[in-house]
């Protein structure tokens, strides 16, 4: 049964090809509802187009996925409304020059703007205000960014933080809005072996709350369900990092 929560994702031989040739194929998987998958691979082996083909936001052209009980490509923009894109280059980067404070409040406010109930905003606006701050402290907590610990609290300039302060703000900034599944690009980019541990114990962290991560790496930790891909010339492979597929 789906989770009133996370979301389940499969995927049957789900391919993608565009006008430059294959990008992925023959992708095949199965998670439950509050998950840790780990999209595996090299640089230009697909990983990016399938965690934006899982989530809605690209077209496959072979075989068939579901999140959430939805169909995929068919249903793409009601899910959509299910998931939310940690960081994603090109797509849902920070922007440098605003502050993380800037950052949450402007996604709280479109949060409770766009994707809130009617009977939510007629309510007073203080009283929404105060639901907004709330959405805020909730996914700081979830993303564990403490804004006391930034050089200059949330008044700290993006282009000032470390890399994995910026992947928690991007984090949070997702969850500010509930999705069912969380995806996020490159996690361990740039981290080293230390604060790698700590990302993926941060994700691992959303997981066990009940929200569906796809984490996209280079290198899976063990225990996350492993969905690998490959150049075209090879075959994507999926196992549970219990051994090698």
């Amino acid at each position: 049964m789906e989770s009133p929560h996370g979301a389940a994702v499969a995927a049957e031989d789900l391919g993608l090809e565009g006008p430059r040739g294959r990008v992925f194929r023959n992708v095949t998987f199965s998670a439950e509802p509050g998950a840790l998958v780990a999209i595996e691979g090299p640089s230009g082996s697909g990983r990016t187009c399938l965690l934006l083909a899982l989530t809605g936001r690209m077209r496959t052209t072979e075989g068939h996925a579901r999140t959430g009980g939805l169909r995929l490509p068919r249903q793409a923009a009601a899910v959509r409304g299910i998931t939310a894109l940690g960081p994603v280059p090109g797509v849902s980067e920070l922007d440098p020059a605003f502050t993380v404070a800037e950052h949450l409040n402007e996604r709280a406010l479109l949060q409770g703007r766009y994707g809130a109930s009617l009977r939510t905003l007629l309510r007073p606006r203080a009283e929404r205000r105060a639901a907004a701050g709330a959405r805020i402290d909730r996914a700081l907590e979830a993303a564990g960014l403490d804004l006391a610990t930034l050089p200059k609290s949330g008044r700290t300039s993006v282009r000032d933080l470390e890399r994995l302060e910026a992947l928690r703000l991007s984090v949070a900034l997702a969850l500010i809005g509930e999705p069912r599944l969380l995806a996020v690009d490159d996690t361990d980019l740039k981290l080293s072996d230390a604060e790698r541990d700590r990302a993926w114990a941060l994700l691992r962290s959303v997981a066990d709350s009940g929200t569906t991560v796809l984490a996209v790496c280079s290198e899976a930790p063990e225990g996350t369900l492993v969905v690998r891909t490959a150049p075209v010339t090879e075959e994507p492979t999926t196992d549970e990092e219990t051994g090698d597929a």
